[in-house]
This record gives C-alpha cells, sequence and structure tokens, in this order.
C-alpha cells in the first residue's frame, strides 16, 4: 500500500492521509536535531498501516524521542500534558495567569465579581497600566473538545455585564477594558468570526498565528509538571494537588516532593531536567 493510500484516525475522529511531513514538522517544532527525526521516521515508518490512530503514532514517536532527547520529548509532549492538568480547570487557569504576568500583569485567579444584573465568577482577572481584562479559561481534557461560537456569545454577554457595574463604580480607580476567551484546543470560525467582531481576545492552541498558547508556553518556559518525564504520573497528580502546577515551580518546591515519598536521589534529577527544560525560554511578549 503506497502512502497515499495510507489513512490516519485522528481523535476528533475524522480520517486523515498520513504525512510524513507533519510527523517531521511536529518533532522538529521541538528543538529535536534533523539526524534524530530521520531515525524516529526510519523505525516508525514500517509500522504505519492503513486506520492507525493518531493518538498511536504519537505514542510510538514519544517512546522513540525520549530515549534520545528527553528534554525534546517532554516538549513533544506538551499538548497532551495540558490534557492531564485536568480533570477541573484550576491548573490551566493557574498557569494562563502565570503567562500574563510574565507579561507584566497583575492577576488573580478565581474572582467573584458584581455585575449590573447578575454576580459572576471570573477565572482570571489581570491587570496592567490601568486597565483591567476578564479572562475565561475553557479547558479541555481531549483533542476533541473546542470552543463554538455559543461560548464567546456568552462570554462576552458577562463580560459586558460587569463592564458595566465595574466602569460605573467611581471607587474603581481602573478601567474594565476587554474580555478574554482562552482554550488549550481550538476555535470554530464561526467562534474566531465573532469574536473579533465584538473585540474579544482569543487565544488557543495554535491561535493566533506564531503567537497561541503553544508559542507562548514554549518561549515563556511555562510548561506543566505533567511535561516532565522524570516522574511519575501518580507523583505528578500529587504536586498538582499541592498547587505546584508549572515545572518553574519546583525549583522551590523541594519540600512538596519529599513529602509526596520522591528520594533526594529522583529530586536532583526531576529539577535537572527542570532546568534543562527552562532553558529553551526565548522570552516573547503576547503584546508583540
Amino acid at each position: 500500500m503506497s502512502q497515499n493510500e495510507i489513512f490516519v484516525k485522528k481523535s476528533s475522529e475524522g480520517m486523515e492521509p498520513f504525512s510524513i511531513e507533519k510527523l517531521k514538522n511536529s518533532l522538529k517544532s521541538c528543538s529535536t536535531t534533523d539526524e534524530q527525526v530521520d531515525a524516529i521516521i526510519a523505525q516508525i515508518r514500517p509500522s504505519i498501516y492503513d486506520g492507525i490512530s493518531s493518538n498511536e503514532i504519537y505514542k510510538k514517536a514519544f517512546a522513540l524521542l525520549k530515549k534520545q532527547n528527553k528534554i525534546s520529548a517532554s516538549r513533544y509532549s506538551l499538548k497532551r500534558a495540558i490534557f492531564e492538568l485536568g480533570p477541573t480547570g484550576y491548573p490551566f487557569e493557574r498557569m494562563i495567569a502565570a503567562l500574563l504576568k510574565e507579561n507584566g500583569y497583575k492577576t488573580k485567579v478565581s474572582i467573584i465579581l458584581e455585575g449590573a444584573c447578575v454576580t459572576h465568577e471570573i477565572d482570571v482577572l489581570a491587570e496592567k497600566e490601568g486597565n483591567v481584562y476578564a479572562i475565561e479559561c475553557k479547558f479541555h481534557s481531549d483533542a476533541r473538545g473546542s470552543s463554538s461560537v455559543q461560548v464567546p456569545l456568552y462570554i462576552n454577554s458577562r463580560f459586558l455585564d460587569i463592564q458595566k457595574q465595574w466602569n460605573s463604580n467611581p471607587k474603581n480607580k481602573t478601567h474594565l477594558k476587554q474580555g478574554w476567551l482562552v482554550t488549550n484546543t481550538r476555535f470554530s470560525k464561526d467562534a474566531l468570526n465573532y469574536g473579533r467582531c465584538v473585540g474579544l481576545t482569543m487565544l488557543g492552541w495554535d491561535y493566533p498565528k506564531n503567537n497561541g498558547l503553544k508559542a507562548n508556553i514554549d518561549s515563556l518556559a511555562l510548561y506543566p509538571v505533567t511535561t516532565l518525564t522524570s516522574l511519575s504520573k501518580k507523583e505528578k497528580h500529587l504536586l498538582i494537588k499541592k498547587d505546584v502546577i508549572l515545572v518553574k515551580e519546583l525549583l522551590d518546591a523541594t519540600h512538596e516532593m519529599k513529602s509526596i515519598g520522591i528520594s533526594e536521589k529522583r529530586i536532583n534529577r526531576a529539577l535537572d531536567e527542570v532546568k534543562r527544560l527552562c532553558n529553551f525560554s526565548k522570552h516573547a511578549s503576547l503584546d508583540d
């Protein structure tokens, strides 16, 4: 069977032709060398069959990459690592607040605000240069989740209710300027069109192009602890329960790691991975 006849079952349950170039690009995007990419492709290609799932291809590539370059493997796993932050959306909200803080915003997570009509819970409230932004975080635990037009319609109506109350209150010395909608997956075309029309800032996995969630996490090294290859899945989730969400936070969380039974030797191994992973940071701004 030729390559053109091979179809891959996507996580969204659709089918698409298998593309070597797409696999190569996904491996190269995590700073894997050309030699490592070629070696992984050479080992994977013979095992590809018609109807194989994209998840199975990912698992094969991740296992091979982990043997060659653990740091690249951590970065390659980013999308799935964010899915593993669940089941609640709170760790994702913490990550978004950290991303904004790196870009000069003051942030608060899970804030209750009065609207002109009703009370609202805001996932992240961010302030910069006298302007305030109300941010809604739509976390999905798998790739099939996406935000349809109903989501920004709802978010914008909430924002307008809060904005009316906030900006009419003489006690507020700041201006509630804009609503934001952030997701770890994608937006529908109608959702993007509506967001642009009403002035919502939209941040998705790969939207805006070259400045989406993935690009910002990579540039700021704001990787979740779930990306680490040196800790078990159970250990990562125990750390999340202790509110250790980002790999950077592990540098000051030795006590938390000890408290869940991680040995001194493995703590040092994890911290070494954290430092190497964070060295990929090339600071970029959401404001660019």
